[in-house]
């Protein structure tokens, strides 16, 4: 497909952000987005780039009433000798797909769509920032728009893809995090849609991450929603744990994301010949590794804050304290690993690293 541009003229670009060491995250949105529809009978269509700006949509449109949606989240990086990269953006683009199959939305054109987003991101690499710990993050979405009070599945869909510079996820920065264990609520169950990129998950999450910012509390650790016992993640990322030198991670079982991240550290891991499994934890495991002095590290994994230590979890009302509230060494370690192939400053032995410009 060609992929038309209409720019906005240079005297009508936005300011770039003044200081870059104080991004946020999610709050600021470049000048251009992509886009693409869908028709039954017609497939996807008509890529094309334009002036970031609002949609208007029927008000029955059927993204309103049944939630029929999914989205990704992935990164450029203005890396070694100046140049633009994406890590890994193949594999997002696949669990897009895996995200389409369970909301029953038509797969997208991988390669298409791939161009498409390189395309997008050279018109903007102007706003890729350079400080550390920058980069620019990409958010592809599609969303049902057929105007249709029936419950069905869509007969048409956009997609589109929005940008903008972003800092630390966490206001804590790459700095220890405090965890919340769930007991009350629940957010997915095998057989449901916790393992698709979709914003039914992320509505069920917010009374419970609500309830454990209040309380000081920076993520929460969801337990299985059957045995309320069984790790699965946290509420943006998926979880790791280092115990008696074995690295831990939760199984995919259908109910917890399939994390690029994840993938990446568990990759790393058995690369470097660490002893390392997927497979289920309970939070009981957890706490009685804790007072063993045998949890050595926790940390989350996902493309907003690539590698979070947790430094304290918090359960039936007592703190356990992990690596005596410090990152860990592995934690730090894969951070490090992760952000330098990011950049192109270090070797990328998998091949994860596109250079888009």
């Amino acid at each position: 497909m060609n992929i038309a541009k209409t720019l906005k003229p240079k005297d009508q670009l936005k300011p770039k952000p003044a200081d870059e060491n104080n991004l946020g995250f999610g709050r600021i949105f470049t000048d251009h987005m992509l886009l693409m529809d869908y028709q039954t009978g017609k497939g996807w269509h008509n890529p094309r780039v334009e002036p970031y700006g609002p949609f208007t949509l029927d008000p029955a449109a059927m993204i309103f009433h049944y939630g029929q949606e999914v989205f990704e989240g992935l990164k450029a990086y203005r890396g070694e000798g100046g140049h633009v990269y994406m890590f890994r953006p193949a594999a997002n683009i696949e669990r897009m797909n895996r995200s389409c199959d369970r909301l029953c939305i038509p797969a997208l054109p991988n390669e298409v769509v791939l161009e498409a987003m390189y395309e997008l991101i050279r018109v903007e690499q102007d706003w890729i920032p350079r400080a550390e710990g920058t980069s620019l993050y990409v958010r592809p979405t599609i969303i049902a728009t057929e105007a249709c009070l029936g419950v069905k599945t869509s007969a048409t869909y956009l997609f589109y893809i929005i940008t903008g510079p972003v800092g630390a996820y966490y206001a804590e920065g790459f700095n220890p995090v405090r965890i919340w264990v769930e007991e009350k609520y629940v957010r997915a169950a095998i057989g449901g849609t916790g393992e698709a990129k979709t914003s039914g998950n992320y509505a069920s999450s917010l009374k419970a991450a609500t309830e454990a910012h209040e309380k000081g509390f920076t993520q929460v650790l969801w337990l299985n929603a059957c045995d309320r016992q069984s790790i699965e993640e946290v509420g943006t990322m998926n979880i790791f744990f280092k115990i008696a030198g074995e690295v831990i991670t939760s199984p995919l079982d259908g109910s917890i994301l399939p994390g690029v991240t994840r993938d990446s550290v568990l990759a790393l891991c058995r690369h470097w010949g660490m002893n390392v499994s997927e497979r289920q934890l309970t939070i009981d495991d957890i706490i009685a590794a804790a007072k063993a002095g045998t949890l050595e590290e926790a940390f989350g994994t996902g493309t907003a804050a690539v590698i979070s230590p947790v430094g304290s979890i918090h359960f039936k009302g007592q703190d356990y304290q992990v690596a005596d509230g410090q990152t860990g060494a592995l934690s730090l370690k894969l951070y490090d690993e992760i952000t330098g192939i990011q950049l192109g400053k270090k070797p990328d032995p998998f091949g994860w690293v596109v250079k888009v410009a």
